[in-house]
């Protein structure tokens, strides 16, 4: 009897152990499924952007017969592209239903965020996973292949206006707004659009863009962008050209697409040009570190009268010895300027020269292709000055000080009246050349803008000693400034019985007339001194542009724009010092 019991219990633990070795936990009285077989609608799709919300491809795939309700059964769709052997699968989950259905964007989305290329077919691979709803029993079904052609799904570009035409004077101002909307529409990725455009009938083959960003559908272009763009195409100045836009739109992974086209008829206009001085002298002359580049060249100043627009350009700057040099239209050599006798050519291969070191006026007329290089110069005329209105007057006793190029600095007396400032020793004739004076005035107070051959500026509301500005340094604005000049100041910690650089302790220079100022004072050597217009910080002062000379009797470059100070001499002692504020020197003797 306990050998029989002995065995009974052998043989359950067996049929036990066998049990588990065939179910998992939980499944022993389920038995084994099946792989499903999958089948699809279609072997070949090319949907197009109207199907974008139609049914273009259903798979389904018979059951697994699981022993258990075919409700809970779970399936696991994976598709891939073919060859990659599902390394990237996207994945779609579902629980009971044995077939799904895809429209054209769910496909199309997928197949974009591989980085397929709009309309080139691909192959796809498909499959399903079946299990039981807790993962036990995975079957993997057949492959199906499916070739699959992404399509095009582009922005609709509008435009608010057919046609646009502009001025210089409104070249700020909106002129064309294009708006789109979105490509790829159901894309979760990153597009990002760029606005194209070309001259009509070419198709795009030179095309320009213009960048735009992501997820951005409007562009504001203004009259002088719109300008620009008919110039680039071909269309010439005071004509009409039709221009071909569109927007291209780009996916993160590389897909692109075009929009429709729209057309514009852009009316021109010359727009602003720029004029630069390459030459021989600019890395002595501290422009750049490399001759002969319109890249870091000065620019001339722009004659902005109407009549002279984009006609005649200028620039008074000191050029040194045997200098020669080109004018170039814009900062490359693309357009450029040589000649002889006062003629332009293009591209010519004579430069333009100077023999001898000075202040020049160098004005060109581009249109009637002429050039005039005289003494760059500028003084005070009218009846405030002692000049009077006679322009023979003015040189040298009411001149000013050429400070740096396209600036000019001058002290004299101005009595309540009337005045300008003027480059020659005559009026201008009134045409339209290079060679003609130029006479600047404005009717706004200090800090204006100047006009040429203008009105004069305003009479100062007292009379007295005043020290002005011609400032060009910015060719977009050339203005004036003017201020009392009724002292000058030596300040430091290198003067002998005055406190270190206290502007209202220190002593005051002696005007000496044309704008010189001198004192004599004991320097202590080696230490640092500059002068103020003024007795306080804040006023207008100059300091060393000499590079740090100690030298005595010799004349110092200063400047007033910043800089360091003027160093005193190597021994103590009493020196007089010169300030030259027309020549724009110190001299420490």
């Amino acid at each position: 009897m306990k050998s029989i019991n002995k065995l009974f219990i052998l043989t359950m633990l067996l049929a036990v152990g066998f049990a588990a070795c065939e179910k998992a936990p939980g499944l022993e009285n389920y038995k084994n499924g099946t792989a499903v077989s999958l089948t699809s609608s279609a072997a070949s799709i090319a949907p197009t952007a109207a199907d974008s919300n139609k049914v273009i491809l259903t798979l389904n795939w018979t059951s697994p017969a699981y022993a258990t309700d075919s409700t809970t059964y779970k399936y696991i769709l994976e598709l891939d592209s073919s060859t990659k052997n599902f390394t990237k699968p996207n994945t779609v989950i579902q629980t009971g239903a044995r077939t799904k259905s895809f429209t054209g964007k769910e496909i199309n989305n997928m197949l974009l965020n591989y980085g397929f290329a709009l309309g080139v077919p691909v192959d796809l691979d498909f499959r399903i996973t079946s299990s039981y709803s807790n993962n036990n029993e995975l079957y993997k079904s057949n492959i199906v292949k499916i070739r699959v052609t992404p399509y095009n799904d582009p922005s609709v570009l509008t435009t608010e206006k057919t046609a646009v035409s502009g001025t210089l004077n409104t070249s700020n101002d909106p002129s064309n707004k294009f708006t789109w909307t979105n490509a790829f529409t159901g894309y979760n990725g990153i597009v990002t659009y760029t606005l194209q455009y070309d001259s009509a009938t070419k198709n795009f083959a030179s095309l320009k863009e213009i960048a735009v960003g992501a997820s951005t559908y409007l562009k504001q272009l203004k009259v002088g962008e719109m300008n620009d763009a008919a110039l680039n195409e071909g269309v010439a100045g005071d004509a009409t050209g039709k221009i071909e836009f569109r927007v291209k739109a780009v996916t993160a992974q590389g897909a692109v697409s075009y929009s429709n086209v729209v057309s514009v008829n852009i009316t021109t206009y010359i727009p602003l040009l720029r004029f630069y001085l390459p030459g021989s002298y600019q890395v002595g002359s501290g422009y750049g570190s490399e001759n002969w580049t319109p890249a870091t060249a000065p620019e001339l100043v722009r004659d902005l009268r109407p009549e002279a627009l984009n006609k005649l350009y200028y620039i008074y700057i000191w050029l040194p010895a045997n200098t020669e040099f080109k004018v170039t239209q814009g900062r490359s050599w693309d357009v450029n300027y040589g000649g002889t006798g006062g003629n332009l050519v293009q591209g010519a291969l004579d430069n333009l020269k100077v023999t001898n070191a000075g202040y020049y006026r160098i004005s060109i007329d581009r249109t009637s292709l002429k050039y005039d290089i005289r003494e760059g110069r500028m003084g005070f005329v009218g009846g405030a000055t002692g000049a009077g209105w006679t322009p023979p007057n003015v040189f040298p006793n009411y001149a000013m000080g050429l400070a740096s190029t396209n600036l000019f600095v001058g002290v004299t007396n101005l009595t309540v009246d009337a005045w300008k400032m003027i480059d020659y020793n005559d009026w201008n004739s009134g045409d339209i050349n290079v060679t003609n004076a130029r006479s600047y005035g404005s009717a706004g107070g200090s800090g204006s803008t100047m006009e040429v051959n203008g009105g004069n500026f305003p009479a100062v509301a007292t009379a007295g000693r005043y020290r002005a500005m011609w400032d060009g340094r910015n060719p977009d604005n050339i203005k004036y400034e003017l201020s009392p000049a009724t002292e000058m100041r030596v300040v430091g910690n290198g003067i002998q019985g005055v406190p270190d650089w206290n502007p209202g302790a220190s002593p005051q220079m002696t005007y000496m007339g044309a704008g010189k100022w001198q004192i004599t004072v004991t320097l202590v050597a080696g230490k640092d001194i500059k002068f103020l217009a003024g007795n306080d910080w804040g006023a207008f002062d100059y300091e060393d542009n000499s590079g740090g000379s100690i030298a005595t009797g010799v004349a110092r470059k200063i400047k007033w724009e910043g800089g360091d100070n003027f160093k005193t001499p190597a021994a103590t002692g009493s020196y007089t010092i010169i300030l030259d504020e027309h020549a724009q020197t110190v001299t420490i003797q």
